[in-house]
């Protein structure tokens, strides 16, 4: 049983390539955070394959069907973004981009030859990939005074929440990762150290 604040996607890029009829499709999954990180791949795609026709892809963040983003680069409406996405939501995987980049072999393949290959790209570059759970969380930034430390350090340890950063002086700074189920727990408790100032990062 999948919570609500965990997630399905892949643990590190992968590729595959689908030919048919001369045309090459070559197909790059990426775990993604936001819309930054997936232009960033993009762009760098289309830095490393400039003589390819078209550079197609899809991504989604979170969980509900609202958070995505795709494109047929010129391809005829339909065939390459949305085959793209319809797979992404079939295997259940989110907080990935793909990009299906395709060299055109010479002859053209139609329009359910079009959607064929774009499914089965991304579904081989799927199928090469680690499937794992993540969990949806939010970054908080605690600011306490020195003395205050083994009271913080206790909601870490019990909560076992991971610090991404911490600075240990007469006043401490510490970023800890929350996970979204557990945000109000965590803010009863930290509500219960005096002098604790809790924010949230953006």
């Amino acid at each position: 049983m999948l919570f609500e604040d965990t997630y399905q996607t892949i643990a590190a890029p992968t590729e595959s390539l689908f030919k048919d009829k001369g045309s090459r499709f070559l197909a790059f999954a990426y775990p993604i955070l936001n819309d930054s990180d997936a232009k960033t791949y993009l762009n760098e795609l289309r830095e490393l394959h400039p003589k390819a026709v078209h550079h197609c892809y899809a991504y989604r963040l979170g969980t509900d069907r609202m958070s995505y983003r795709m494109s047929d680069d010129g391809e005829p409406s339909g065939t390459a973004g949305r085959p793209i996405l319809n797979t992404l939501y079939s295997k259940n995987v989110t907080n990935i981009l793909v990009v299906v980049v395709r060299y055109f072999g010479g002859t053209l393949l139609g329009v359910p030859g079009l959607i064929n290959a774009y499914k089965l790209g991304t579904e081989g570059a799927l199928e090469n990939a680690e499937i794992i759970t993540r969990h949806f969380f939010s970054i908080y930034n605690l600011s306490f005074s020195y003395i205050q430390m083994n009271d913080v350090m206790r909601i870490v340890k019990e909560m076992d929440l991971p610090v991404t950063d911490q600075v240990f002086e007469m006043e401490c700074q510490m970023n800890v990762e929350v996970r979204t189920t557990l945000t109000e727990r965590f803010m009863d408790r930290c509500e219960k150290v005096e002098g604790l100032v809790v924010s949230l990062k953006t």
